[in-house]
């Protein structure tokens, strides 16, 4: 079974760092590209970083470039988001995904989700 599990997320004070971590299992992970994604209440489900290690490719989005870093254990199946200067507009919850060899910024594209994990920054 396709399994990944979100973890490290917390309450942070604006400033802040956090580090998830994404673990993968039950399909072959070099093969697939590893996303996060974020939802905060009312709003929609907005890509935030990928990496495909196939291609040596990475993503950020806008609002988290030079904040965030995205990284890959390819030994340990487990994709990271070292979250740097948090601010309060990055709190919701934050999904990993995977979808196949290339990177997206489209949730549909995806087709395996973690359970999420909640970040909530304070001003």
């Amino acid at each position: 079974e396709v399994q990944l599990v979100e973890s490290g997320g917390g309450l942070v004070q604006a400033g802040g760092s956090l580090r998830l971590s994404c673990a993968a299992s039950g399909f072959t992970f070099d093969d697939y590209a590893i996303g996060w994604f974020r939802q905060a209440p009312g709003k929609e489900r907005e890509g935030v970083s990928c990496i495909s290690s196939s291609v040596g490719s990475t993503y950020y989005a806008d609002s988290v470039k030079g904040r965030f870093t995205i990284s890959s254990d390819n030994a340990k199946n487990t994709v990271y988001l070292q979250m740097n200067s948090l601010k309060p507009e990055d709190t919701a919850v934050y999904y990993c995904a995977a979808m196949y060899y290339y990177c997206s910024v489209t949730p549909s594209d995806f087709g395996f989700w973690g359970q999420g994990t909640q970040v909530t920054v304070s001003s």
